[in-house]
């Protein structure tokens, strides 16, 4: 298991060409959003948050890492992150490319706290 932060947990499985845009996502003290974007590049992903009203509709950028478990029946992406955590979190900008270079920059300023691997499609 790797401890790169930017990588799908190795445990987190979703049905094949499943889109969880849209998804509302979990904090670990309640629900914080919902999903607005989605990454899967290999040591770089990401999902951006819509925090709707709950922040004045900032969008934050959280690592793949993050994301605990995803129900595709409920629709809700549940990450290991409080509500304050993810308020923190830095805001997502959509006019900035995010590249594997930017990532890997992040990675240095930014501690990993999960073991992570490639999201896996059942």
């Amino acid at each position: 298991m790797s401890n790169d932060m930017w990588t799908y947990r190795d445990t987190l499985v979703v049905d094949s060409g499943a889109d969880v845009t849209g998804y509302e996502v979990e904090a670990s003290d309640g629900s914080i959003g919902k999903i607005d974007e989605v990454t899967y590049e290999t040591g770089s992903s990401y999902i951006v948050v819509d925090t709707g009203p709950w922040i004045f509709g900032k969008k934050v950028m959280l690592p793949a890492g993050v994301v605990r478990e995803v129900d595709q029946e409920s629709e809700t992406v549940f990450v290991d992150r409080t509500k304050d955590q993810i308020k923190h979190a830095p805001e997502y900008d959509s006019t900035r490319a995010t590249t594997s270079t930017e990532a890997s920059s992040a990675r240095t300023t930014r501690p990993a706290t999960h073991g992570t691997a490639p999201l896996t499609r059942a």
